[in-house]
């Protein structure tokens, strides 16, 4: 993993080396918001050590979406409030056994146990929750109105070509753009669920839209991170989607 680092006043991230994954952790009076904390067991340890020494309590977590790697905790983190919205903690009941499977069967069983805890509800930070149903039913993006930090979740990647999973909704995923324009517009940072850390949203919110009217009215696209792995095969479900 990637060791943690401020990304923006308050606002510290880490990258799994696993697909590229972020962690956001918010900071207020000492106090710390996890989202999406994850992914691999030795990272999550060396997550609890880094804040650890850091001097930060874990009061909140926040999962954007209901898939096994935006559901993960660990321990040290502590039996403290984790939120989701409404729809993304029923699907993490309802598909907990698909998300359990997912995670493989070496996963530790203390971090299985917590993995997808969550409540319906809303962090108390200074965050404005954005829910729409781009990627996932119920996803949730986290804008930070005081350092302007968009943690868009399985959004606005750099590194993956836009994914209209859980229901293989496209229009869906192109009104979460809609939805998510007026704060990529304002973000003087975005934080994506897999990819890097960046200011420019609106570019890659820009570029996800032109990817999607490319293959829908072309039938394809030239988008460079068809390159990427495991970009080519979603490209062409993609294609079959919208053919």
């Amino acid at each position: 993993m990637v060791p943690l680092r401020e990304v923006a006043p308050d606002v510290l991230a880490a990258t799994s080396c696993v697909m590229q994954t972020n962690t956001t952790v918010v900071v207020e009076s000492g106090r710390a918001l996890l989202i999406d904390p994850g992914w691999l067991p030795d990272e999550l340890d060396a997550l609890a050590a880094a804040l650890r020494e850091r001097g930060l309590t874990v009061a909140e977590g926040f999962a954007t979406h209901a898939h096994h790697d935006h559901l993960l905790w660990h321990p040290f983190f502590g039996d403290v409030p984790r939120w989701a919205s409404a729809r993304t903690a029923e699907l993490a009941v309802v598909e907990r056994d698909a998300l359990v499977a997912a995670l493989g069967s070496e996963f530790p069983a203390e971090l299985v146990e917590l993995m997808g805890r969550v409540d319906a509800g809303s962090p108390a930070f200074d965050v404005e929750l954005v829910v729409h149903d781009g990627h996932a039913p119920g996803h949730t993006a986290v804008w930070l109105p005081g350092p302007r930090v968009l943690v868009a979740g399985d959004m606005l990647s750099d590194v993956e070509l836009p994914l209209p999973f859980d229901p293989d909704d496209v229009p869906a995923y192109e009104r979460a753009l809609d939805v998510l324009e007026p704060f990529a517009r304002a973000a003087r940072v975005v934080i994506p669920g897999h990819g890097s850390v960046g200011s420019d949203a609106l570019a890659r919110l820009e570029a996800d839209r032109r990817y999607l009217a490319d293959v829908r009215e072309m039938g394809e696209s030239r988008d460079p991170r068809r390159a990427n792995p495991g970009m080519a095969e979603e490209y062409e479900r993609l294609r079959v989607l919208l053919g």
